[in-house]
């Protein structure tokens, strides 16, 4: 699918999210509370043109520098420039331009509703496929974010590569998108409302897997999914029999990363020290951390902690002199797990 068609689609075709034909692009109601104090603050013509498919604010984000991709009217930016303060900085690129006029002209707006003396946004128009072309400083960002558009993109790969080339070691990308249950078939990709609507441009989830690692994000972490109800006869009859979910995933730039989780006896201790997060941390689907309790972790885990700006919150047990195998229950399981119980070697399947 061609830049033009996109463009067309989302700068002429949608006025508004109400023109949207399926609910692929569009953020279910469950979120935070303060989010949604910050959402109530945003300028109404921003949210009017919103088209996301998730939510894409982590944890700690006081003072962090983030890049949105595809950031379309700007709702996400402005949510995130209240969310990492004054001293942070927030920036959007998306490659339409009736898009980008949106969001430019509410900067002040925003700077004043959220008590910051100047702003502390700016917006490039560019292609997320062609990062290196905006003149933005490799290695600068702590976070890159992203909401339902990485799926729009004519490379996903040459994204990813692009914002691992911009994060700084140890940032991370948290996005959330839109996956198949399988490659979408080449005509059905030439449809241009499937592809408008964010389906008929997704990733079959492995292929979206093997495209992280391939670009240096060793271990994706999915934090959320829910599937895609589409909710229109007649595109959900062109689109069957596949299947489609919306899921935000984590992708930390840590070159010390292994393929599998591995065992080093490790353990780590939440502070419950971060804003929102008294209780416990939800690192990903399968990591939710409780405050005061000893949480024992694979090696790549516990990177994904102390080499991060989470580091600050936790206390760490062990390090990596000993190894005891894969890590159960966290990233694989050992074909010799059952062994003394049958004398088989369980399968993949």
């Amino acid at each position: 699918m061609k830049h033009e068609a996109v463009q067309n689609y989302y700068g002429e075709v949608l006025q508004g999210s109400e023109d949207l034909q399926t609910n692929a692009c569009c953020t279910p109601d469950d979120m935070p509370d303060y989010v949604k104090t910050v959402l109530s603050q945003i300028h109404d013509e921003v949210l009017m043109r919103y088209y996301g498919c998730g939510l894409i604010a982590p944890e700690a984000l006081e003072g962090a520098r983030i890049l949105d991709l595809g950031c379309g009217a700007g709702r996400d930016v402005y949510a995130l420039s209240a969310l990492v303060g004054p001293k942070g900085r927030v920036v959007g690129v998306d490659m339409t331009p009736a898009q980008l006029e949106v969001a430019r002209r509410h900067q002040d707006f925003h700077a004043e509703a959220f008590g910051h003396p100047e702003s502390n946004v700016e917006f490039h128009h560019g292609y997320i496929e062609k990062l290196e072309d905006l003149g933005l400083e490799p290695g600068s960002f702590d976070i890159i974010v992203s909401n339902c558009v990485i799926n729009l993109a004519t490379d996903k790969g040459a994204v990813l590569r692009g914002a691992h080339h911009l994060l700084k070691e140890g940032g991370e990308m948290y996005f959330s998108d839109v996956y198949a249950d399988r490659r979408v078939p080449e005509d059905m990709a030439k449809d241009e409302v499937l592809y408008g609507e964010c389906l008929s441009g997704a990733l079959y989830w492995n292929d979206f897997l093997t495209l992280s690692k391939e670009a240096g994000f060793k271990d994706p972490r999915m934090v959320t999914a829910r599937p895609l109800t589409i909710e229109n006869p007649k595109l959900e009859a062109r689109v069957a029999p596949l299947k489609f979910l919306s899921a935000t995933y984590r992708l930390f730039k840590l070159p010390e990363l292994e393929s599998a989780c591995e065992d080093y006896g490790q353990a780590v201790i939440y502070k419950g020290s971060i804003a929102h997060a008294p209780h416990a941390l939800r690192l990903d689907d399968h990591h939710v951390i409780e405050t005061g309790k000893v949480f024992p972790v694979c090696g790549n885990t516990w990177m994904m902690l102390q080499d991060t700006r989470l580091a600050p919150h936790f206390d760490f047990i062990g390090d990596f002199s000993n190894h005891y195998g894969i890590f159960v229950g966290c990233g694989g399981n050992s074909p010799f797990n059952g062994l003394e119980l049958d004398g088989a070697v369980p399968g993949c399947c």
